[in-house]
């Protein structure tokens, strides 16, 4: 028999009170790059791009600001896209009428896109520029090698870092907060596609919260899918390699498979990461001895008893020694 756990730190979540819900909307005040504006000295800290190249651009009309923010010129995040595009150009010396003209078509592309985060990716063979959308679809017809290549969603997550970093605080927060709502409803058939909306939105928050990627394929392995759950336990590992409960659940994962060699590594780094995972002692013992090393198994089996001295799994572990 093996334990699966659930919940951050294997299972173990304080319960939470039921009112601490969090908003559907709870990101709707904080500033968001994508409908933010920015200044120019703002532009050249995140780009990089002096201030003089800046103005430059702007006389020659290749990317100038097109709002304004208390009575003065600013950059819109679509200004962002383009300056982006024509500093990759021009870094690799393709001549300013060439930029210009890539640019226009790259203006040209951008207000047909309603979500740029989900749909855009810039490329560039460093005299065109392509415009593709998620489905491959591309807004201009010129096309070439692809050299230069950007997530545009990766431009949003630099404004967060450089320019944003208190909304990027304040988004972890309230993916955390997402994420412990969650917790308390992902072991619930009646509540799990709540949980799993809820993690979802935790990700998309925080792409950098392991554990909800690590819950997330509980709930994938519970729905008879072991392939999603194998994906989200790597990509929570992708983010905290460390992480005791991915690396548990995917030595699980393999054990299902019959493959405890793989296993085996697995729920080392589980115990490396928390000497105290009762269950990864267990199932590594368990996988020691499907892989015929009953003598390093036994010591397992004995820091499983010293840490759960009692109970079903204790006699079971004591039948093996």
């Amino acid at each position: 028999m093996i334990h699966v756990a659930f919940g951050p730190g294997g299972g173990r979540v304080r319960p939470q009170s039921p009112e601490a819900t969090v908003p559907s909307d709870a990101t709707s005040n904080r500033k968001e790059p994508l409908t933010d504006l920015f200044t120019r000295t703002e532009i050249s800290r995140l780009l990089g791009m002096s201030t003089p190249r800046l103005r430059s651009l702007d006389r020659a009309g290749v990317v100038s600001p097109s709002a304004r923010q208390r009575g003065r010129r600013a950059y819109t995040f679509q200004d962002l896209i383009a300056l982006r595009a024509a500093q990759t150009l021009l870094d690799k010396r393709v001549r300013l009428r060439d930029v210009t003209r890539a640019i226009e078509v790259l203006k040209i592309s951008l207000p047909r896109v309603t979500r740029p985060l989900a749909e855009l990716r810039v490329v560039s063979d460093g005299r065109k520029v392509v415009v593709r959308g998620q489905d491959g679809t591309a807004f201009e017809p010129l096309t070439g090698q692809t050299v230069m290549d950007f997530d545009v969603k990766t431009l949003r997550d630099d404004v967060v870092r450089v320019l944003r970093p208190t909304a990027g605080r304040e988004r972890a927060k309230t993916a955390y907060e997402l994420y412990l709502r969650a917790s308390q409803l992902d072991e619930d058939p009646a509540t799990l596609e709540e949980a799993t909306t809820l993690y979802e939105r935790a990700v998309q928050l925080d792409p950098w919260l392991a554990i909800a990627y690590t819950n997330l394929g509980n709930i994938r392995f519970r729905s008879n899918d072991p392939e999603g759950a194998e994906a989200l336990y790597r990509k929570a590992l992708d983010v905290d390699a460390n992480q005791p409960e991915a690396q548990y659940n995917l030595g699980y994962v393999m054990l299902e498979r019959g493959l405890p060699e793989a296993a085996v590594p697995l729920f080392e780094g589980a115990l490396a990461s928390d000497p105290k995972f009762a269950d990864a002692y267990f199932n590594l013992a368990m996988a020691l001895e499907q892989i015929g090393d009953a003598g390093r198994a036994a010591n397992f089996w004995r820091s499983y008893i010293a840490l759960e001295p009692s109970g079903t799994w204790t006699e079971i572990a004591k039948r093996h020694l």
